[in-house]
């Protein structure tokens, strides 16, 4: 893990002794992930109304280029964007529409500064919950009886977290996860690799 080699070194390699999870850096990605497409629109887009409001989201120069981008020709568009609630598209272009949709809302929740501020929430933080590797498949000698799932409040890092998930930066979010698991104790190293995590957001 980036600047912290000897994080695992308790557990060997990660993967032996047949452990299953992730780097916690990659466990923050899909929780950001959770946390923007849990905010979105609650109407799917299988139904006429989720399909007209996406298309209206995305009734815009950035959103029409968006569906340009998932393969939508333009002559589709603009036929889409004449009748957003009469559109009754293929599932093909549903899916096209919904990618555009959530590609769209990512970049103005970072662009605006609204995820940042979300998980700041006033300088207070966000309660992070992290479930330690899996263990269950592992020889009885093998397994550390002793990490548990942890609760701990997290500051400081949103701006940089936010900034390096936008960029896809695997490197930056592996030392974001270190500045996180050094809070916990002498045993953070156990937490290098994890299950997952909960942000409270």
């Amino acid at each position: 893990m980036a600047g912290s080699p000897d994080l695992w070194a308790r557990w060997g390699g990660f993967g032996a002794y047949d452990a299953r999870g992730m780097k916690g850096g990659e466990a923050l990605v899909l929780e950001l992930n959770r946390i923007v497409y849990s905010s979105g629109i609650a109407s799917p887009v299988t139904s006429r109304r989720g399909v007209a409001a996406r298309l209206r989201y995305l009734d815009s120069k950035a959103g029409r280029e968006a569906l340009r981008e998932q393969g939508v020709a333009p002559r589709t568009i603009r036929a889409w964007m004449r009748e957003k609630g009469a559109v009754a598209p293929t599932a093909a272009s549903r899916e096209k529409i919904d990618a555009a949709y959530w590609h769209r809302r990512r970049d103005n929740l970072i662009r605006s500064g609204w995820l940042t501020r979300h998980l700041d929430n006033r300088g207070r933080g966000r309660r992070m919950e992290i479930y330690p590797v899996d263990t269950s498949l592992s020889a009885p000698e093998h397994v550390r009886a002793n990490i548990s799932q942890r609760t701990i409040t997290v500051r400081y890092i949103w701006s940089d977290l936010v900034d390096a998930w936008a960029r896809k930066d695997a490197g930056t979010l592996d030392e974001i996860w270190d500045d996180v698991i050094t809070d916990l104790d002498s045993d953070y190293n156990a937490y290098a690799y994890v299950s997952s995590v909960g942000i409270g957001a």
